[in-house]
């Protein structure tokens, strides 16, 4: 077996080695999307059913944040104001129908998809019917809503333009598809470097 013959295992070990350790680094940090939060006394809970299913009773504080979130123990809660009494002051009480407060927090520069700014954060009171969902009083506020076609809400009064429950690469902000990451070139560095050293020592193992 020859020199170079006898280093094709190191280089093929070396490459597959810089491989895994690039798309370790280039892994999710989380997913970005619109977080739903309940307002149990004062505090947030993260919501244990969607806004199509959950139904608020007359007085519920309910939150939508936008947020690039690990999972729910990571995720970022609505900012601000989160008293029924604040939001819906002036907002009388109707027959057959029900209050629900909304916070919805666009999340920060950060966050955003590229190329996209967040709106300011609001609140908004919703007067719904007694059967309607949180969807239904978020729809009655904040149109125009997105989903996807597993329901997932992706865009509240347009925001984002795009995009939904994407994932996005550790360090880098970006989309985990949105071209090659820092950690990945690095990667590829050391692949060149590990690489040419190997058949550096190759060769001297062939002329000796």
């Amino acid at each position: 077996m020859t020199a170079t013959r006898r280093a094709a295992p190191l280089l093929l070990a070396v490459l597959l080695l810089a491989a895994w350790g690039s798309a370790g680094r280039a892994e999710a940090a989380g997913y970005r999307y619109w977080s739903f939060w309940e307002r149990d006394g004062a505090r947030w809970t993260y919501a244990t059913q969607g806004p199509s299913t959950a139904q608020p009773a007359d007085g519920a504080v309910e939150g939508f944040r936008f947020a690039v979130s690990e999972d729910s123990g990571d995720a970022s809660q609505p900012r601000g104001t989160a008293d029924f009494r604040t939001i819906c002051a002036g907002t009388d009480a109707v027959r057959g129908k029900k209050r629900v407060a909304l916070v919805l927090d666009f999340g920060t520069t950060a966050d955003a998809p590229s190329g996209e700014r967040p709106p300011a954060r609001r609140t908004a009171c919703a007067v719904v019917s007694g059967a309607a969902t949180s969807a239904d009083a978020l729809a009655a506020v904040a149109k125009p809503l997105r989903y996807d076609t597993n329901a997932l809400l992706c865009a509240i009064a347009g925001y984002p333009a795009k995009g939904c429950g994407e994932q996005v690469t550790a360090g880098s902000g970006g989309s985990a598809d949105g071209g090659p990451s820092v950690g990945l070139l690095a990667g590829a560095g050391v692949v060149v470097v590990l690489a040419a050293g190997a058949f550096w020592q190759a060769r001297r193992r062939r002329d000796a």
